[in-house]
């Protein structure tokens, strides 16, 4: 489906008041967190994701029942699509993210998420994963919620790699609860909107500009519910995690053969939040 692009003149305009915005995070990640009461830096920190959403003219449904600022040691757990679904977490609930550590070095975004105590691991140094998660661990036992996008990259929305298990040692460790989360752009058709994606060979100035040719981009976060870890291990629970998440968004769960249905999850949801998919059934031709 083919969306008439943005008018240059409100892409200039959005330019313009995306930049002052960051410019202001900075600010307030170098100075007014300083000044201010740790208790307050959550609420700081959701309204600036929630303009600079907004700026963007990103419409979010939100569905299920969310968690709040007073919402503690969880980790929240979704599908990875674009570095807008970073602050569609925190536009709900301001996280502490565990993420690839060359995000640290972004322009101006690598600075504000080091500000934000966002964990950088560097997977490929094995110590080095299993002392974030201790400290991702000693942080859920502090208060602290931890965002995690299990994946280990972003994709295109039509489809949903391996969950790495051993991003959810931390929740084995502490025995923290885990919030499932989907996160699902699409066009007024229903079919998925693959321009917010920021995957493959696409640089960020790129996905940036992609975001700005849309004039409204719509956006579903679905909360489904939350796991029990208690006396899971960690593979069972990336396994009810990977499960339900794919069977939300009806995409193949990655651990199964393409076209063989998702078992349900082996911890379904303990909440009343929805479990059934509204979006449509991948098309037989598409090749994931």
């Amino acid at each position: 489906m083919t969306l008439p692009p943005t008018p240059k003149s409100i892409r200039l305009l959005r330019i313009l008041r995306v930049s002052l915005h960051l410019i202001w995070g900075v600010f307030i990640a170098s100075i007014v967190f300083r000044l201010t009461p740790k208790a307050w830096h959550n609420r700081i920190a959701q309204r600036w994701a929630q303009k600079i959403l907004a700026m963007l003219g990103i419409h979010i449904h939100r569905h299920g029942t969310m968690p709040d600022l007073h919402t503690r040691g969880a980790i929240i757990v979704s599908n990875h699509m674009s570095w807008l679904d970073i602050w569609l977490i925190y536009s709900i609930r301001p996280v502490r993210f565990i993420s690839k550590a060359d995000v640290r070095n972004w322009p101006v975004i690598g600075f504000l998420a080091q500000q934000s105590g966002t964990l950088f691991i560097q997977r490929e140094r094995r110590h080095h994963t299993a002392e974030i998660l201790q400290q991702a661990a000693e942080l859920l036992k502090e208060g602290d919620c931890i965002g995690l996008f299990p994946e280990g990259t972003t994709t295109d929305g039509t489809r949903l790699l391996p969950f790495h298990s051993s991003l959810f040692q931390a929740a084995v460790i502490h025995q923290a609860p885990v919030e499932l989360f989907t996160i699902r752009y699409y066009l007024p058709d229903g079919s998925i909107d693959t321009a917010p994606a920021y995957h493959g060979n696409l640089t960020l100035v790129e996905s940036f500009r992609n975001v700005l040719a849309r004039r409204h981009i719509q956006v579903d976060i679905t909360c489904l519910g939350t796991l029990d870890t208690h006396g899971k291990t960690r593979r069972e629970i990336t396994l009810a995690a990977e499960t339900a998440i794919a069977t939300h968004l009806n995409l193949p769960a990655p651990h199964k053969t393409p076209g063989t249905p998702a078992d349900p999850p082996i911890a379904a949801p303990t909440t009343g939040r929805p479990t059934d998919s509204p979006y449509p059934a991948p098309h037989a031709d598409s090749p994931h």
